[in-house]
């Protein structure tokens, strides 16, 4: 059964390009991918049951909510403490990715991401 990952991202350009860069997983059945504009509505979404995922890969700095705070919103919830997390970001500070990782992220990628990068984290994370 395929895996599901949701990417949440403000700009549509890293949505687009993450797609293209995951079509090979995609059209193969073995990821299915959902995006997200805004993190407040994945969050509502997730809480309500609405979607899950396999994986969650998200921005840090987006107008709604930084995506830290959704990863800590979500690891609050029972259902998705052991979901795995990537932040894909700008950031790329020390400070920022030992938040990250106190809050249960399990990856960081810096922007811009290559679709080779991208596309080989999303299969060692999700052990594929």
């Amino acid at each position: 059964m395929a895996k599901k990952v949701v990417l949440v991202d403000d700009s549509k350009t890293i949505l687009v390009s993450a797609e293209m860069a995951l079509e090979p997983i995609i059209e193969n059945g073995i990821i299915t991918l959902q995006t997200y504009l805004n993190p407040e509505e994945f969050l509502n979404d997730a809480v309500s049951g609405t979607t899950d995922f396999d994986l969650l890969v998200s921005d840090v700095n987006m107008p709604q909510m930084n995506g830290l705070a959704l990863a800590e919103k979500l690891k609050q919830e029972e259902r998705f403490k052991n979901k795995p997390i990537l932040i894909l970001t700008t950031e790329s500070s020390a400070e920022m990715k030992q938040k990250g990782k106190a809050l249960g992220v399990t990856g960081w990628m810096v922007k811009p991401f290559s679709d080779e990068k991208l596309l080989k984290s999303i299969k060692f994370v999700l052990g594929l």
